[in-house]
């Protein structure tokens, strides 16, 4: 009795010793000894950085740099580089093109050399695939499309092929001059008056992406819209906010509770939706799934081949992030372009007699979108100044040699496409100066062939896969504004673009309008 009533508590006691040493040993690992070896790796191939630091790396030096510059009153001046990302342009003036940045004990190495960006972009070797979908970014993308790698991205990448090109990117056309019909019908009645054109095009490319992908208006897809606006701001609101695994799993912040119901709430009502449109399918109805982005995927789901059959949780993965991608993007590019055109008249003008003479007071029509030149240009122009995605991000699947660098694996490798796309290296001492000409002769002319300076929708195999779609919604957008009205920007304007998500206005984008 005396060697279990004594012995066992002893055992137990050094047992969770143990276990502790061995917890507090992998922490140390983790934590500063991996960390403090790879800069060192790094620094000795002459890639420098900001020191780390325990547990949160550079982030909050990020936060810190981010909310001083968005506290900050600007002039109307394009060179927002220093203002939407503040420690990417002192670092990169300290350290050099190519450097070394922390999120947490995840090393981060930013890559500006053009030679470099573009291998990692065209990624011809495979090695620079996504990286995972974890954390905060997981709640929105998921296992999606952009976030996939090997069999399961070519499966739906080419779903996403068919449904946004060709004939069926034609057939959408309709449904995007409704929606823009739509948002002129609210403007009637603001003639002479202000209007804040950033929340405008949120419900413009709202109820596009509902119409074309889903059959639905608007006010159906309304709950998942606000839902995904939540969610956004909560994780902006905590992105840079790290906190050890243990702590993670012992306690969880109200945001992160919140987080995990508009997922859920998200999840439901996509998961709603595709089973009425199942429902309506299985009931004989002529159209079968539909024609829409929906119907596409429900066929793959449905599919007899197994190897091409997709799942509940992948349709719903992609609904996510076409409501997400899809509305983020096209709004950010509407909203700057209207921006750039109520400062510059002569531009306006421009691309409205170019609409005119194709349109006339029509509705836009497909082979017209193809011929507007000037108003490409300009679209051109506003994405290279103001692009909706600020850095693209790869990592690395094992070892390569990148340049002169040898990368280890595992590691975050990021393009920062506005430093590209505001570098005077390529763009001339006129780099911040809204100047549509530049496009004149097409990119490859514009950037002297240095294409990796131009990537708003990325490079390579994994060029954002809706783009022509955003592109076409664009120009009937802008198409039917400029037939309609002539706008200036409003004397309230404040301009500070900030990175949220996208490349935003921190205080929206105010225009005054005016009949034509």
């Amino acid at each position: 009795m005396s060697w279990f009533g004594i012995g066992m508590p002893v055992v137990t006691v050094s047992c969770m010793l143990l276990v502790f040493l061995v917890a507090l040993i992998r922490l140390f690992y983790k934590q500063w000894w991996t960390p403090n070896r790879f800069q060192k790796f790094m620094d000795l191939q002459g890639v420098k950085g900001p020191s780390y630091t325990l547990v949160h790396g550079n982030t909050k030096e990020i936060m810190s740099m981010k909310k001083e510059a968005m506290s900050r009153p600007r002039s109307l001046s394009h060179d927002i580089f220093s203002a939407v990302q503040p420690h990417t342009h002192k670092w990169s003036k300290m350290f050099g093109r190519n450097f070394l940045q922390w999120y947490g004990t995840q090393p981060q190495l930013v890559v500006a050399e053009p030679e470099l960006s573009k291998e990692v972009m065209n990624n011809k070797d495979r090695i620079f695939r996504k990286q995972k979908s974890q954390g905060y970014t997981k709640k929105i993308l998921g296992e999606s499309i952009s976030m996939s790698e090997g069999e399961k991205w070519v499966k739906l990448r080419r779903l996403a092929n068919h449904a946004f090109h060709g004939e069926s990117l034609k057939s959408m056309i309709p449904e995007m001059i409704t929606s823009s019909e739509t948002m002129l019908e609210r403007w009637v009645n603001h003639e002479g008056k202000e209007i804040e054109v950033y929340e405008e095009f949120r419900l413009f490319t709202s109820e596009v992406i509902s119409r074309t992908a889903f059959g639905t208006s608007y006010l159906d897809g309304k709950n998942i819209f606000e839902m995904l606006g939540q969610l956004t701001f909560l994780i902006f609101k905590n992105n840079f906010s790290l906190r050890l695994p243990i702590i993670s799993r012992l306690y969880k912040p109200r945001d992160e509770i919140e987080m995990e119901k508009l997922e859920k709430g998200v999840r439901d009502t996509i998961a709603g939706i595709v089973r009425k449109r199942e429902s309506k399918a299985m009931t004989g109805d002529a159209d079968g799934f539909g024609r829409d982005f929906l119907g596409v995927l429900l066929k793959a789901h449905h599919d007899t081949d197994e190897n091409q059959r997709i799942s509940m949780d992948e349709i719903v993965d992609e609904c996510k992030t076409f409501y997400f991608a899809g509305q983020e993007t096209t709004n950010s590019l509407l909203a700057w372009t209207i921006f750039l055109l109520a400062q510059n008249t002569d531009w306006q003008e421009e691309a409205r007699k170019e609409v005119l003479q194709l349109f006339g007071k029509e509705n836009p029509n497909p082979d017209g979108l193809n011929k507007l030149k000037t108003m490409s240009m300009i679209f051109n122009e506003s994405l290279r100044l103001y692009p909706p995605v600020v850095s693209l991000i790869r990592e690395t699947e094992k070892e390569v040699r990148l340049g002169k660098m040898v990368v280890p694996a595992n590691v975050e490798v990021h393009v920062p496409n506005l430093s590209l796309h505001h570098d005077p290296k390529y763009w001339g001492e006129d780099v911040n100066v809204f100047k549509p000409e530049r496009f004149s002769e097409g990119v490859a002319k514009a950037t002297n062939n240095n294409i990796v300076a131009f990537i708003p929708f990325g490079l390579g195999p994994r060029t954002c896969v809706g783009m022509n779609f955003a592109i076409v919604e664009s120009k009937i957008a802008l198409a039917m504004i400029l037939q309609r009205y002539s706008f200036t920007l409003s004397p309230g304007y404040v301009h500070s673009p900030i990175q949220f998500m996208t490349v935003r206005p921190q205080h929206g984008i105010p225009v005054i309008l005016h009949s034509l």
